[in-house]
């Protein structure tokens, strides 16, 4: 039988540089899930690592760059911020990677616990001593 302290967990690296975001965010969204063993279980937090290398190198496609916007709202009157996606790129393109996936995964308790499981890296550079399986 399978449990949470059973699970082995492997690492999947996804170069943000050949791929477009939603590509790649579908991808890991997969992943973080468990989705893709033979053993999967929707109860059971099984799924693997997702390392993110050329984050500020994302590419979006279409005119999304300059027409998608990002909202974050404090809850106070006036209190909404609204910024484009070439903006937030250039202060902090993880945020982009977080909020695409965050979206894709079930909306459910085991949703912080996956998004604790993505590692985003800004270049090609990462100090991990792991074996990636792709």
């Amino acid at each position: 039988m399978k449990t949470a302290n059973s699970v082995k967990r492997k690492y999947h690296l996804f170069d943000c540089e050949k791929e477009y975001l939603g590509r790649i965010a579908t991808r890991a969204a997969f992943i973080l899930q468990g989705k893709q063993k033979a053993d999967f279980a929707s109860h059971i937090d099984g799924g693997d690592f997702a390392v993110f290398v050329n984050a500020a190198k994302l590419r979006l496609s279409g005119k999304k760059m300059e027409n998608k916007i990002y909202h974050s709202f404090s809850g106070y009157p006036g209190g909404i911020k609204s910024r484009k996606a070439a903006d937030i790129m250039k202060i902090n393109p993880e945020k982009i990677i977080r909020d695409a996936i965050y979206g894709m995964l079930p909306k459910n308790k085991l949703r912080p616990r996956r998004m604790k499981r993505i590692l985003v890296f800004p270049d090609a550079d990462h100090k991990l001593k792991v074996d990636f399986v792709n």
